[in-house]
């Protein structure tokens, strides 16, 4: 396996809220948990807008699939203000034992400063957190 270099362009620190459920005993299950938060890094300030949610389907078969969105609003490293939109799609592996679980973000900004991230290969990863958990997200280098 190659060992890549990452260089972590934001962290998410998620607040989440009261989560909505739907419980199939014949089928696939549903969980959607609204949130809010901040986010911090070398690169952006900002706060999640509201309207962030985190869609997770846990299939009869065990397999647990999630998908968040949400849209922050902050301040580039060049001091500009600007937003990012995050979409962020993983699946939780239950064989992990350092990460809650991984995804595959794709950002969109309109951040000129910010701009090589709207086609960067991102790697997320979910941490446990007193409020909620911590998304990190990084590039590969």
């Amino acid at each position: 396996m190659i060992n890549r270099e990452r260089e972590e362009v934001i962290r998410v620190h998620v607040i989440t809220a009261k989560a909505l459920h739907l419980n199939n005993e014949h089928g696939d299950s549903v969980v959607m948990i609204p949130f809010t938060g901040h986010a911090t890094g070398t690169y952006f300030e900002g706060k999640v807008l509201d309207g962030g949610v985190d869609t997770q389907i846990i299939e009869r078969n065990g397999r647990h699939r999630l998908s968040a969105r949400y849209m922050l609003r902050g301040t580039d490293h060049a001091g500009q203000e600007c937003e990012l939109y995050i979409e962020n799609n993983g699946e939780v592996d239950p064989a992990l034992t350092d990460v809650l679980f991984r995804t595959s973000p794709r950002i969109v900004t309109n951040s000129r400063a910010l701009a090589f991230l709207n086609d960067s290969a991102l790697i997320g990863e979910g941490f446990p957190a007193e409020s909620g958990v911590e998304i990190r997200i990084y590039r590969e280098g």
